[in-house]
């Protein structure tokens, strides 16, 4: 399979470091430096992007993917404000669209965990519920895609909670703790606490190549198809 990639950091290093493995090509690498040079048959010489930027040219990165007919796999997260144009203009062109707000499979079964733990609790209203993660100083977004969809799977199943805040208190609302440290790959921690006990689950990554190996595995999912996908569709 010939895949683009676009965004060539650390995880885009890993990526193609995976890809490369498992017996694909790495047939363009689109970086900052280069990105206004890359034109439409560039992008045709690949089956399959891979897009791992910033929330500020990912929407951009997407558009062109869709415009050149080219499947994308996207791991860029904060930039789903813009789902809906992204998604309309997806199924206009017929193209192919994977993404997910963390592509790591032991985060995707976390996930399902999360959401079997809170319909669990929904009864147990004595149990206060909150989320804290840890990422390193270099994450632009906060809090995390991962935490955001850890906390509307609790919205969506715990009744006595009905938004999310950074900030704000209140029994009704999900409180996420967002620490940046370090180099840290990535924990989420969800902590149910009453006056008697506490339960806990959590993941913790102990380096990139999980979220590497998702994507690349959503990429061979992706090649040939058209419609819209998630973690879901392959786990």
């Amino acid at each position: 399979m010939n895949i683009a990639l676009i965004g060539y950091g650390k995880m885009g290093k890993e990526i193609e470091t995976i890809a490369l493995k498992r017996k694909h090509k790495i047939v363009l690498h689109v970086e900052k430096d280069n990105s206004d040079l890359v034109t439409e048959k560039d992008l045709k010489k690949a089956d399959v992007a891979i897009e791992f930027t910033t929330p500020g040219t990912v929407v951009d990165n997407l558009t062109r993917c869709m415009e050149a007919g080219l499947p994308v796999v996207v791991g860029t997260t904060g930039w789903y404000d813009h789902f809906a144009e992204i998604e309309h203009l997806c199924l206009q062109k017929k193209g192919g669209l994977f993404h997910a707000t963390n592509y790591s499979v032991g985060v995707n079964l976390f996930f399902k965990v999360n959401k079997f733990l809170a319909e669990l609790m929904n009864k147990y209203e004595e149990y206060d519920v909150n989320i804290e993660e840890i990422h390193h100083i270099h994450k632009l977004d906060k809090p995390s895609g991962t935490a955001i969809t850890l906390a509307s799977q609790i919205i969506e199943n715990l009744d006595r909670k009905n938004k999310w805040s950074l900030e704000e208190k209140g029994k009704d609302i999900l409180n996420i703790k967002d620490i940046r440290e370090g180099e840290v790959p990535g924990t989420h921690i969800i902590k149910y606490q009453s006056e008697v006990d506490n339960i806990e689950i959590m993941h913790r990554a102990n380096n990139r190549k999980g979220f590497a190996l998702g994507a690349v595995l959503a990429a061979e999912f992706l090649k040939g198809k058209a419609g819209i996908y998630t973690m879901s569709d392959i786990i």
